[in-house]
């Protein structure tokens, strides 16, 4: 039983290091240009990108998130239900933080407003009373803000 322990162990370290290691990476096209064939040997240049930028899949699933969030907050508030409109905005920060750098580059004014109207609906729903309109309002403008920045 001793012996089998280390070997236990070092299984154990060993699956873990595969799944971490397993990360799944967005595969890449390779188009060619018009009227050039696959022959050709001319290497064309790769297109370089910030360590910042945000891939398109990504972004549009991002704002699709965003957009869902504030939607489906948005319902509960509407229907008087404070507790799952504030389980149903706890998940817009994961989606933000997957776009926000994108749109900080873009559109500064649109960031601050989007973290001004993220904050203000946050406090407006741990309040022990909420105004249901002011927080709504405040969805309205954040999902205009959202949508605004969202278009390419």
């Amino acid at each position: 039983m001793n012996r089998f322990n280390p070997v236990l162990i070092v299984a154990a370290i060993s699956l873990m290091t595969l799944v971490g290691c397993n990360k799944g990476e967005e595969p890449t096209a390779q188009t060619t240009p018009a009227g050039s064939s696959i022959s050709d040997t001319t290497p064309t240049p790769a297109a370089t990108t910030s360590p910042n930028a945000v891939a398109a899949p990504t972004t549009t699933t991002g704002f699709q998130a965003l957009q869902g969030v504030v939607t489906n907050t948005k319902t509960a508030v509407q229907g008087g239900n404070f507790t799952k409109a504030k389980g149903e905005f706890d998940k817009f920060e994961d989606s933000w933080s997957k776009v926000e750098d994108g749109v900080k580059a873009k559109s500064p004014s649109g960031y601050k407003t989007i973290e001004d109207k993220a904050d203000e609906i946050k406090a407006g729903l741990k309040a022990s009373t909420p105004n249901k309109q002011k927080i709504l309002t405040a969805l309205e403008v954040l999902n205009k803000n959202v949508t605004s920045v969202a278009k390419p």
